[in-house]
This record gives structure tokens, C-alpha cells and sequence, in this order.
């Protein structure tokens, strides 16, 4: 049986940020001001709660810019009935992220 994800301020701040346009480890950091030891682990239990999923962008893109690959992230359908939910639990989170350019928030 599943287990129901946790929805903490954490996770809902993470979720916010994917969903603003900061889609790999070090823009949701930069964007949450949440220190890496707190965004990795956190964004490992979301992928097993099936709220995010993640893929490593090619090698060459990243050679290219000279950097290692990063791992992109973007929310599932779950994912997303999280973050409507944590709006709710958590309105002054929308103070804390800014939308997403284009977005209908």
C-alpha cells in the first residue's frame, strides 16, 4: 500500500519553486534559499512519493556549457494536486516564491 505523501513547508516550498520555472537542484536552492542538505533529500522522498520526477539533461548540452549535467525536475499530476493543496495549507508560500512568468497566479 502507498504511503500518503508529506506535505510539509518544505516539500510545498520546493513544489512552488518547480513549479515558478526553477527546475534543477541549484535554481530551487537559489530560489527557496533552502541549503542543499535540506533540497536533495527532500526532492528524493517527493520522486518516491511520485510528486516530482526527474531526468538528467544529455552530456553533451552540459559539455557544451562546460558545467556537469543537471537534473531536471517538473511536477507530476500528483505533484500538482499538491501544490493546489498546499495553497491552501500554506497561502503566505505564494509571498515567498514568485509565479512563474506566463503564469494564471
Amino acid at each position: 500500500m502507498a504511503r500518503e505523501p508529506r506535505l510539509t513547508h518544505i516539500t510545498a516550498l520546493i513544489l512552488h519553486a518547480i513549479e515558478a520555472g526553477s527546475v534543477y537542484g541549484f535554481s530551487i536552492m537559489d530560489m527557496t534559499g533552502l541549503p542543499s542538505g535540506t533540497v536533495y533529500p527532500a526532492m528524493r522522498r517527493m520522486e518516491e512519493d511520485q510528486l516530482i520526477r526527474s531526468r538528467w539533461e544529455r552530456q553533451a548540452i552540459a559539455d557544451r556549457e562546460q558545467r556537469p549535467p543537471r537534473k531536471y525536475y517538473q511536477l507530476t499530476s500528483a505533484g500538482k494536486i499538491a501544490l493546489e493543496t498546499s495553497r491552501k495549507r500554506y497561502p503566505l508560500l505564494e509571498r515567498l516564491v514568485p509565479a512563474a512568468e506566463g503564469s494564471s497566479r
